[in-house]
């Protein structure tokens, strides 16, 4: 019985983990795998996590397909959302009510902003990295204004808990991210919206001309962007209980770093989780060790940027290899 054929990028990812916790783990005399760093990293992972998931389904769409304002979507929906949720209920006295709230208005506003987005790119027809470039600064200059400049703080311990807690020895953000994940998988595998937002990304004219509604699947790819970027937000503020307009900004960099190491094409029409997934476990690695080892953050930053180019001429001459295989082959190997 054959196994089951791994892509490259599959390959060189779990590689890539084995390697790294190996060295790790060696490094630091065992403190890498010990219980409370590998809590500390599946806590830390999932705010990275999702904003690459947001950052991979624009790049998915295709057309030059990018969301640039994802960290400011988060920042400004977990802002959004505790300055609600404080005006509305006591965040001690009435613990369940206001991190519903929260919830529920940080997805609201991170949907519009999404949706804003997308009308900028589907309907105005805006260069999605013009539309998100202007809209990051839209994002980020209201959230100043709404708190000019400070940080809202104290969100009680019913959203704390949500940041800081553990089911079955796994922190909370870790369960979240593994769930959204999985479910988006399977809305781009085994739905009609993921199976034209692929074709769209490979072709957008014979997208077009096979009766796909390009500017309906744009607006709804950019919207869920906007959703995923709002959660991570949420889990930001629940694990440092206090959110800021100017939080994360070298983030960006790393989630379109974890969505292209994780074998997305950024010209569109290719794109796996479970990739992105293993890519985010990678990068996580990567910088839990460099702080074991106490790396200037200088170095840090020269690191990601040269990961990043790697991975954009990787994933290039890759994607045209897999593309480029005979039929028959990639039949044989799936």
């Amino acid at each position: 019985m054959r196994l089951p054929h791994l892509d490259p990028y599959l390959r060189f990812l779990l590689l890539a983990n084995l390697v790294i916790v190996l060295f790790a783990a060696l490094r630091s005399g065992g403190t890498f795998v010990g219980i409370d760093n590998l809590q500390s990293m599946a806590t830390q992972l999932p705010e990275l996590g999702l904003l690459a998931l947001a950052v991979m389904l624009a790049m998915i769409s295709g057309g030059g397909g990018i969301d640039l304002s994802v960290v400011a979507t988060a920042n400004l929906a977990a802002i959004t959302a505790g300055l609600t949720s404080r005006a509305l209920f006591s965040a001690d006295e009435q613990a369940t009510a206001f991190t519903l709230t929260f919830v529920a208005v940080a997805l609201l506003v991170g949907a519009a902003c999404g949706f804003l987005n997308g009308l900028l790119v589907s309907g105005l027809r805006f260069a999605p990295i013009l539309a998100t470039l202007g809209t990051l600064q839209v994002y980020t200059g209201v959230a100043i204004v709404l708190t000019s400049g400070t940080a809202v703080i104290g969100f009680g311990d019913g959203l704390t808990e949500l940041g800081g807690g553990t089911l079955l020895g796994l922190p909370y953000p870790m369960w979240v991210f593994l769930i959204v994940a999985a479910l988006l998988a399977f809305v781009l595998g085994r739905t009609r919206f993921g199976l034209r937002l692929y074709l769209m990304g490979t072709n957008a004219k014979a997208a077009h001309f096979a009766g796909i509604r390009t500017r309906t699947i744009v607006l709804a790819t950019y919207t869920l962007s906007g959703l995923l970027a709002a959660t991570s937000g949420i889990l930001f503020a629940a694990r440092a209980n206090s959110a800021k307009a100017d939080y994360g900004s070298s983030y960006l960099l790393i989630a379109i770093l974890i969505a292209v190491m994780g074998g997305v094409n950024p010209s569109g029409g290719f794109g796996r989780v479970l990739s992105l997934v293993l890519a985010a476990v990678a990068l996580q690695f990567v910088s839990s060790t460099m702080n074991l080892l106490s790396l200037s953050n200088f170095l840090k930053d020269f690191t990601w940027g040269l990961l990043l180019l790697l991975s954009v001429v990787l994933t290039n001459s890759t994607f045209r290899w897999w593309t480029s295989r005979p039929r028959k082959e990639v039949n044989a190997g799936t």
